[in-house]
C-alpha cells in the first residue's frame, strides 16, 4: 500500500481520541485511539506513552460517539457526474475526474475503493485501467479515497443475464489470451517493477466458454475471481468455488434464481462450513433486493457478506435522463428519486445510494448489531481484498483511515451519520451540522488537520 506524506504544521502528527466507542471485532469498546498523520498508521498507545515517551499533539473529545475503520466500497461504477467507463478525446481529463472523484467520496464516509468498469469495448478498457489501479507512490490524505485496484464486471457473462450491460460486446473466454486481449496484457501481467496491477476482481459467468478453466490462471497472478451476471447451476457454481472463485457479484441480481431442486449460485452459501464459501455482495438499496432477502443471505454465510453500493455516476446528481457508455453504444438511464433505469425499459441501472445508506438500511431492516453492519463495509470486504490488517481495522498498524459516527435510532429506523472522516491520520471531512465533541492540541496549533 502507499505510504502517506503528512500534512504541514501537524505537530509531532500524534493525534488521541477519547471519549468515543470503537468498533473492535463484533463489539463497540469504549476505548481512546491513537493515530498518526506521519507514518499514516494505527498507533499502539501503550508503547507510544511509556517506550517512546509520545505525547499526542492533539486530544479530540468526541462525545461517546462512534469511530470505524474507513469505509471500502467493492463495488463502484461511479459518483457525481464521472463514469469510470468513459473515454474522453483527451485522457488527462479523465485523471482530473477521477481525483475530483476521490476527494467528494470521501465525503461519503468511503476511504477505500474498488472502481467498477462494466462490459466495454478493448478500446476503453485499455484506455481507463491504467488510471484505476492503486496509487503507485506516496499519497496524501488529501487526495481523498484511494483505488486499491479496478472491478472490470464483464464481459465475459452470459447473455440472458447481462442486465443493462450490452450484448452485443459479451465475450467468451477460451484462454488467458483471450483475457489478455480483451483488458490488455499490461492489465493483467505481474509489472516488472513490482507495482500492482491495475485489475484486482473480474467479475465472470463461469459457464461462459472457458472461464472456470481459467480461474486457477488469475488467482495466480492476484486476480479476485467473481461470479456474476450468471445463468451458473449449482453445480457449476460449485465448480468454480472449488477452482478458487472467492466472490459473487451482487447477490440474486443477474442470475439464476434460487429454486428448491437446484438452489443456483445461492447455494454454495449453503456449503458445509469446512468447504471454502465465497464472500458476495449485496446491494442494500430497498430496490434490488427485498429486505428479508437480505436477512435470508446475511444468515447464511454473515462472515462473507459485503454491502456494496453498485452506484452509478448519478449519485450526487438531480432526477433527470443521463447519457451512459453502453459497450458501443451510447445509452441513457432514467433518475427517479433513487431509482435508476435504463430508458425505455424496468431494467434496473445501477443504483444511487451511498455506501452509508446502505449500511443504515441494513440497520434498519436486519435487527443486527453496529459491528455486524459495519463489518460488512470494513473488515469483511478487506478480507476479501487480502489487507486484513491494513484496511478496514482500528488495530495497531492498520492504516488510519477512519470514520466517526453519530448514531440516529427512532422507532422505524436505524441510522449512522458520517461526521468525520479521516485518511491516514489527517481529517480530511467534517460534517457542518456536526457540533459534538471538541478537540485540544498540545502545541499551539488548535487545529488537527
Amino acid at each position: 500500500m502507499p505510504t502517506a506524506i503528512p500534512p504541514q504544521g501537524s505537530g509531532n502528527g500524534i493525534t488521541k481520541f477519547t471519549n468515543c466507542r470503537l468498533v473492535l471485532g463484533d463489539c463497540l469498546v469504549a476505548q481512546d485511539l491513537w493515530v498518526s498523520s506521519v507514518t499514516g498508521k494505527i498507533v499502539h498507545p501503550q508503547a507510544a506513552f511509556y517506550d517512546d515517551l509520545i505525547v499526542p499533539s492533539h486530544v479530540v473529545d468526541l462525545g461517546g460517539r462512534i469511530v470505524s475503520a474507513g469505509l471500502i466500497d467493492i463495488q463502484l461504477n461511479g459518483a457525481f457526474g464521472f463514469n469510470f467507463s468513459t473515454l474522453f478525446p483527451d485522457m488527462s481529463q479523465y485523471r482530473k475526474k477521477v481525483r475530483q472523484l476521490n476527494r467528494e467520496l470521501a465525503t461519503t464516509g468511503v476511504t477505500s475503493y474498488v472502481p467498477t468498469v462494466t462490459s466495454q469495448t478493448s478500446t476503453l478498457y485499455r484506455s481507463v485501467l491504467p488510471f484505476l489501479g492503486p496509487p503507485a507512490g506516496p499519497q496524501r490524505a488529501e487526495d481523498g479515497a484511494e483505488s486499491l485496484g479496478a472491478h472490470v464486471e464483464g464481459p465475459f457473462l452470459s447473455p440472458t443475464k447481462n442486465g443493462v450491460h450490452n450484448v452485443d460486446v459479451l465475450r467468451e473466454a477460451r484462454s488467458v489470451e483471450d483475457l489478455e486481449d480483451m483488458y490488455g496484457a499490461e492489465n493483467l501481467r505481474p509489472a516488472a517493477s513490482g507495482r500492482p496491477l491495475p485489475i484486482r476482481m473480474i467479475t465472470a459467468a463461469p459457464e461462459v466458454g472457458r472461464m472456470a478453466e481459467l480461474i486457477p490462471a488469475l488467482r495466480e497472478r492476484g486476480v479476485i475471481y467473481s461470479i456474476g451476471h450468471s445463468e451458473a447451476t449449482y453445480e457449476q457454481a460449485s465448480t468454480a468455488v472449488a477452482a478458487g472463485a472467492t466472490m459473487i457479484t451482487h447477490l440474486f441480481n443477474a442470475m439464476r434464481p434460487l429454486h428448491h431442486r437446484n438452489p443456483g449460485i445461492f447455494g454454495v452459501l449453503g456449503m458445509a462450513e469446512s468447504l471454502p464459501r465465497p464472500y458476495f455482495g449485496i446491494i442494500a438499496d430497498g430496490i434490488h433486493l427485498h429486505p428479508t432477502t437480505i436477512k435470508i443471505a446475511f444468515n447464511a454465510h454473515p462472515e462473507g457478506f459485503i454491502l456494496v453500493t453498485d452506484a452509478m455516476h448519478l449519485v450526487g446528481l438531480p432526477d433527470g435522463t443521463y447519457d451512459w457508455t453502453n459497450g458501443d453504444n451510447c445509452s441513457k438511464i432514467v433518475k427517479t428519486g433513487s431509482v435508476l433505469k435504463l430508458e425505455g425499459s424496468e431494467t434496473i441501472a445501477g443504483s444511487s445510494i451511498t455506501l452509508i445508506e446502505c449500511v443504515s438500511n441494513f440497520l434498519t431492516w436486519s435487527g443486527c448489531t453496529i459491528p455486524q453492519a459495519l463489518n460488512a463495509v470494513t473488515a469483511t470486504p478487506a478480507s476479501l481484498l487480502g489487507l486484513r490488517g491494513v484496511k478496514g481495522s482500528l488495530l495497531p498498524g492498520a492504516d488510519a483511515d477512519l470514520v466517526v459516527l453519530s448514531e440516529i435510532t427512532q422507532p422505524d429506523s436505524r441510522q449512522l451519520v458520517v461526521d468525520e472522516v479521516w485518511k491516514f491520520g489527517a481529517r480530511v471531512h467534517l460534517r457542518e451540522e456536526s457540533s459534538s465533541g471538541s478537540s485540544t492540541a498540545s502545541s499551539s496549533s488548535n487545529s488537527y488537520m
